[in-house]
């Protein structure tokens, strides 16, 4: 069988479309593990109008991630037996416009790479190329960057490339599993925003972060800078040890 995972380069082209043209149309919204990123759950608390302690109830369970201790969490499947997700209809996906970051993303992979000495991320990308789809039999070809743009992904990549740094560091100067108070402040911080903002614009709360001022001022109104200032938050109370408890 031949390999279903190529490396691309951003300049390196691929055709593949999905459509109700499509005869496995939905075919990649069933039997699924999606765990969704902070900024996924953001946008779609956003789309449907909802809080997002109410979208997390609805339509979320959260797991422990083994070994750290972070919380993760995934979509809860309307359907047990073939793990369908919520949001898809017969017409596609009813929440299309903020689905999540993977989502928009498939048929590629990404991850990132960060230079030892200047720090720089680069990018890498592979396309999968499943079985069971039929999507690369037709649509016109594309570079990984034209899809990028036409898919609006760059701004997820750039949030969740935030989240992965903000694990980096738990993994460099807070290694080994949070204590259950620890991660309930992480689950906070990072999924329900709308009660993170509660408590961080108390008037006396103690919460005090180095954080860019102008971030910090459009937080009040801004779920993504407010998503920004939750994982500043998160990487000085909770991962940054403190000399006074040791």
């Amino acid at each position: 069988m031949k390999n279903p995972v190529s490396p691309l380069d951003s300049h390196q082209t691929f055709r593949f479309t999905c459509s109700p043209q499509v005869t496995c149309f939905n075919a990649c919204c069933r039997d699924l593990n999606q765990v969704l990123t902070p900024y996924d759950v953001l946008c779609l608390k956003q789309f449907l109008n909802i809080s997002s302690n109410d979208f997390l109830d609805t339509y979320t369970e959260d797991n422990t991630g083994p070994g750290s201790g972070l919380p993760v969490v995934s979509l809860r499947f309307s359907d047990a037996e073939d793990l369908t997700c919520p949001f898809v209809t017969d017409a596609g996906c009813r929440v299309y416009p903020a689905r999540p970051a993977s989502c928009r993303t498939y048929p590629l992979a990404r991850r990132v790479s960060r230079h030892r000495e200047t720090g720089r991320l680069t990018e890498h990308w592979a396309l999968i190329r499943e079985p069971h789809c039929l999507g690369f039999n037709k649509g016109q070809m594309q570079t990984v960057d034209e899809w990028v743009n036409d898919q609006q992904i760059a701004t997820h990549n750039r949030m969740n490339d935030m989240l992965l740094e903000l694990i980096s560091f738990k993994n460099r100067f807070r290694p080994g599993p949070l204590m259950p108070s620890e991660k309930n402040r992480v689950y906070t911080a990072l999924y329900d925003l709308d009660a993170f903002r509660d408590a961080w614009f108390k008037e006396d709360s103690p919460l005090a972060i180095n954080t860019n001022i102008q971030t910090l001022d459009r937080s009040k109104t801004s779920d993504p800078d407010l998503l920004i200032v939750a994982m500043d938050w998160i990487r000085e109370t909770v991962f940054t040890p403190n000399p006074a408890k040791t």
